[in-house]
This record gives C-alpha cells, structure tokens and sequence, in this order.
C-alpha cells in the first residue's frame, strides 16, 4: 500500500474528531458532485451502487462489482473515501477479509460492515468474529481502516424499547473489543436515543439522516460525529427520471428538467 492511502486513512480518522457528513454517492460523477459541494470525503451507498449496476440492494452485487465501482469513485474525487460493503459480500469472516483486501486495494480507507444477513441480524460473537477479519485483514496491509460497524438492532426492531437500546449498546461495545473504530445506528433519529446512544458508546456514532429528522446543527449538539444520508439522494435522483420520463409520455411537456445542471458543468466535472 502506498504512504498516499495510510495518509488519507489517518485524515479519515481524524475527520470524526468533529462532526462528518457525508452525502451519499453511487457512481463517479455523483462522487465529484459531492466533492465539488465542499465534502471533505465520499461516502457510497450499497443501494444507490446497486441499482446503478442493476442488482438489488441486500447483498446481490458481489464483491467483484462493488469492488470495481469502488475503485471507480476513489479515483474520481481526491477526498477520502469510505465504502458501503452491506455484510461484507460473503458469508464467512475469511471472505469478508478477502472484501476488505479489495477495498483498500481500490484505494478507499474506510468501510460500513453490517450485522443483518438474509435472515436478520448475526449473533454477536459471529459478527465481531467478522469485524476482527476486517481488522486484520487492514492490519497486514498497514491501512489504520476506519471500521464503520453498522448495527441494525432499529431496522429490525428488536424487542421493546429499553430492550433494543441495551442490545445496540452490547452490540457496540462487542463490536468495538472487535476492532471497530466506530458504529452506525440506522433507523433512530428521535433526540433521547440519540444521546443515549452517544453516551452509551466509546465509540464515534454515526447516525443516517433524511426528511424529518433533527437538523446537522441539533445532532452535533448531541454529540454524534458523523451523519450520512444512505441511499436518500440516489432515490431523490430516481425520481426526477421518473417523474421526467411520466411527464413527457404523458402530456408531453418538460417542466420536471427546469432545475437540471447544466451540461458544461457536468462534462466538466467528468473529465
């Protein structure tokens, strides 16, 4: 590994001292459009890579595919990049370390690892067996990875309440013994379990965003340290196609363009 991907892993690292948002993409101009924006690094979404490649979401793309769309978007932005790799494209931790073997040789220093598979969430011991394949894996290539562990305990809506907190809050606490260098929280936004949550953890929390939850200023105040948006700006993407595509088959007009980037710009930023 080059000194250049240790350096960005090390400046990744220190970006969730403050607060981090990070805009979501899912190919290479979406990746240069956040960049241009002011993003200090590029995060994909599994979803948004997926159906850009035209595989579903949940683990159906493959390491290979998201491998190569990786390496597409690190070389696309000169931010650090962390990767989206769901449950790391494998079933086993050795496969996992194989995954994570080809994020960083396609240049990004951070990735999300989740804890759902196909039939809902792993028992503990099995993903922090997982993590530390991960850890090991970046370890012998000399990359300090942020290891982003998600825990799905809100997605899923294990148990009551109290009941789904102190299971996240074990999760974290596993995870991080494990080699996570931080975790992700998707599903909860309400102000209370965030601040729970922050202070329940060692670790950095990142937290997933969209319409109606608390602004960055109100999440930051409560100690989160970074914010993603998921695969929100990808489906707001989608839905100008559709909407353009209803609009001009149907009555055949073009209204829904009207706010569309400008062609120089966009080629601009391509080349």
């Amino acid at each position: 590994m080059t000194s250049d991907i240790k350096a960005k892993a090390e400046l990744f690292h220190t970006l969730h001292e403050g607060l981090l948002v990070l805009p979501n993409a899912w190919d290479a101009i979406s990746a240069r459009l956040v960049a241009d924006a002011g993003a200090r690094a590029v995060a994909t979404t599994s979803a948004g890579v997926a159906w850009s490649l035209g595989a579903a979401d949940g683990g159906t793309l493959g390491q290979d595919r998201a491998v190569d769309l990786i390496a597409r978007v690190v070389a696309a932005v000169d931010v650090p990049v962390t990767a989206d790799i769901e449950g790391g494209y494998s079933d086993t931790p050795d496969g996992v370390a194989k995954t994570v073997e080809g994020v960083l040789a396609a240049g990004a220093v951070g990735v999300n690892l989740e804890d759902a598979g196909a039939a809902g969430l792993r028992e503990i011991a099995d993903q922090a067996e997982r993590i530390a394949a991960a850890r090991r894996a970046a370890d012998a290539a000399d990359v300090p990875l942020f290891l982003n562990a998600r825990i799905d305990t809100y997605l899923w809506r294990v148990g009551d309440t109290d009941t789904r907190l102190r299971e996240t809050l074990t999760r974290a606490a596993a995870y991080a013994d494990a080699g996570a260098s931080g975790i992700f929280v998707p599903g909860v936004t309400d102000v209370e379990t965030v601040a729970a949550l922050v202070e329940g953890t060692t670790l950095p929390l990142n937290v997933m965003a969209g319409p109606g939850a608390p602004d960055v200023a109100t999440l930051a105040g409560l100690g989160v340290s970074r914010i993603s948006l998921g695969s929100g700006i990808a489906q707001a993407a989608y839905a100008v196609v559709r909407r353009a595509a209803r609009q001009v088959l149907s009555d055949g007009t073009y209204d829904e363009l009207a706010d569309a980037l400008d062609y120089g710009e966009l080629n601009g930023l391509s080349g």
